[in-house]
């Protein structure tokens, strides 16, 4: 008699053995059942293909591309920050060197507008000076009339007197 045997014959009893088949079926059915039990070469190929469609249907690979896709789009976000950056640099420079230009346009025009007050407050003072020349020539003028008024009355006074004399003369020649 052997090792086994004594279940040999128990199996033999029990009908050819069909109690402890059943319990190691039973075993075996419980283990695939709860998912831990190991399966044949054939169903596991099967098993990795409904393993391929079970991560593609919770959406694995979905979410793996959806990854992918805002990875790039937070790599696509990332540039166009730069490009604004950069954007907003040149704006900057941009803007610095038109304030430089117009600081210097400004100083130019305030010189600019210093010149034309200037020549302003000299055309006033020319118009001044015109003005007080045209009152002398005014009055030089009045003076000339009035000298040649004096003058004439003067020569009138003159021509009277020649004129008298001329006939007191006339008169006294006559009476001689």
């Amino acid at each position: 008699m052997g090792l086994f045997d004594v279940f040999k014959d128990n199996d033999d009893d029990d009908k050819g053995g069909t109690a402890e088949e059943v319990n190691f079926e039973s075993f075996q059915n419980q283990d695939n059942s709860s998912g831990g039990g190991t399966e044949p070469e054939p169903e596991q190929e099967t098993t990795s293909y409904s393993s391929a469609q079970t991560t593609s249907q919770i959406g694995i690979e979905a979410l793996m591309d959806k990854r992918v896709k805002l990875e790039e789009a937070i790599d696509y976000v990332g540039l166009m920050i730069k490009n604004l950056k950069d954007k907003r640099t040149k704006l900057v420079k941009n803007i610095e060197d038109e304030s430089v230009d117009i600081r210097n346009l400004k100083e130019k025009l305030t010189k600019i507008n210093q010149f034309i007050q200037e020549e302003s407050d000299g055309l006033q003072q020319l118009t001044a000076k015109r003005t007080q020349v045209e009152k002398d020539a005014d009055d030089v003028g009045n003076i000339v009339y009035s000298l040649r008024d004096k003058i004439s009355s003067i020569d009138k006074i003159v021509v009277d007197e020649a004129s008298r004399i001329k006939s007191f003369k006339d008169s006294k020649s006559s009476s001689s």
